[in-house]
């Protein structure tokens, strides 16, 4: 992993609310000064003094056991920055500057024991920015070693639970209707079972998810605008008679939405599908990928002429105009939240394809597709032929077997066609299609980079 530096940008304000009171622990005093509790208790205060006596106090006790502490309080204290970066660089004998960096260095150092009393103090900071976050941080579900993430490393995205609100069972509407769309607006294009479907995502950048039934199979769209993914997920459960229905938690984990399903308010590591705390954590569920494109709307009305699309009329009261939301995210190569990028391959922000099976992952960068490509490939066990553009951000993979595609779909001595479900052939073979999505890369290496291969042009 390389730490790339990005700066914030335009994330949520330092964070002081007036309401917020972390209670000074009645312990007694350590010989050698306060106890720890009440040192990270005085890490947030109104009175930017009293943090400024915590931080030279811990920098004079030394060890890294309140290094998380610090780096969190960073984030909301009252009380320069500049301390806090000081106190840490004693700490740590790096000099880093800022919330961001501070975390990135958190991230590479997972071998950090954070003080016990950690748990507690970032637990009643969230509870003062939303209470209705109580759900997700029962203290037994977050104590070390009852995630499958670090604690440490989840971050609130400056948004209430539910803040950013998940369409459920949307309204949708026949493509003649949809006056609203330009023709080079980009589309989440869906088929299931012959129902063929537009989720745009100038809507979708504004709620993130949807839980819908699509050809009688219920899934979600996870669509992380931080880190460019929209995957879709079955969400049928095992000898249960109602689908998961996923909500938007408010947290983070290294610039990847952590969503929870609203059953047992686990939360859920939106690119991998897998419940990473509460209830579900070690239940062993992966959540099964379904195939879904991007395309611009004129390309999937025209290729799909039945196809339904997403109404206006969401219940919300949002901005819905064509490259409004996250608009400067969009436009720039910086990330808002902080997170590691693996390798040098690629900038934080490129675009990636990649696809996920049993025995194997890889991806393939977007701008392998430019002017538009086919490529035959394999994952693991089995051999891929992609189609893809990459002005459109469209990128198709289908299982060819043995065959070779050419430029012109043309494998076996046929003309093949493309569909949504298949590659199809005159005499009615059929290559199937496979899950995949798009990604920026710091996603993709940061979850994958250890266990994923990166095509190359041969």
């Amino acid at each position: 992993m390389t730490i790339t530096r990005r700066r914030l940008l335009a994330a949520p304000a330092a964070f002081a609310p007036a309401a917020l009171t972390i209670p000074r622990a009645l312990r007694a005093q350590e010989a050698d000064g306060p106890a720890a509790e009440t040192l990270i208790g005085d890490l947030i205060r109104r009175d930017p003094a009293i943090t400024r006596a915590a931080l030279d106090a811990i920098a004079d006790r030394g060890g890294t056991d309140l290094v998380s502490s610090l780096i969190f309080a960073r984030r909301y204290s009252r009380a320069p920055g500049s301390a806090f970066d000081a106190a840490l660089t004693a700490l740590t004998g790096e000099p880093r500057e800022g919330w961001f960096d501070w975390m990135l260095w958190q991230e590479a150092n997972p071998e950090v024991v954070s003080h016990p009393a950690y748990f507690d103090f970032k637990r009643r900071v969230f509870l003062s920015i939303d209470p209705n976050f109580d759900v997700f941080l029962d203290p037994a579900h977050i104590a070390p070693g009852a995630m499958r993430i670090r604690f440490e490393e989840v971050t609130w995205g400056g948004v209430a639970k539910d803040g950013i609100p998940s369409l459920d069972t949307p309204v949708m509407i026949d493509a003649a209707e949809a006056d609203y769309l330009l023709d080079d607006d980009l589309v989440f294009g869906v088929e299931i079972e012959g129902d063929v479907r537009a989720y745009p995502l100038r809507i979708m950048g504004w709620h993130e998810m949807f839980n819908d039934t699509i050809g009688g199979v219920p899934v979600a769209l996870a669509y992380c605008t931080l880190c460019g993914a929209g995957i879709l997920f079955e969400t049928a459960r095992e000898a249960a008679a109602e689908p998961f229905v996923f909500g938007s938690s408010g947290f983070l984990y290294r610039s990847n939405k952590l969503m929870f399903d609203r059953q047992t308010n686990s939360l859920w590591n939106q690119f991998t599908g897998e419940p990473v705390s509460g209830e579900l954590a070690h239940s062993g569920i992966v959540l099964q990928q379904r195939p879904v494109v991007i395309t611009e709307w004129s390309r999937w009305r025209d290729q799909n002429p039945g196809t339904t699309v997403l109404a206006l009329e969401t219940g919300h009261d949002r901005d819905y105009g064509s490259g409004v939301v996250y608009r400067d995210y969009f436009a720039s190569d910086e990330l808002m939240f902080p997170a590691l990028a693996g390798g040098e391959e690629h900038e934080v922000k490129d675009y990636v394809f990649g696809v996920r099976l049993a025995g194997g992952a890889k991806a393939w960068p977007l701008e392998a597709f430019a002017g538009g490509r086919v490529i035959n490939d394999s994952v693991g066990f089995t051999n891929l032929v992609l189609v893809g553009d990459a002005e459109t951000r469209t990128v198709r993979a289908y299982d060819r077997g043995e065959l070779e595609f050419d430029a012109e779909l043309n494998a076996g001595g046929q003309r093949w066609t493309l569909t949504e479900e298949a590659l199809v052939a005159p005499d009615g073979a059929r290559a199937p299609r496979v899950a995949g999505h798009i990604a920026y890369w710091f996603a993709w290496s940061g979850y994958l980079g250890a266990t994923a291969e990166l095509w190359a042009e041969p």
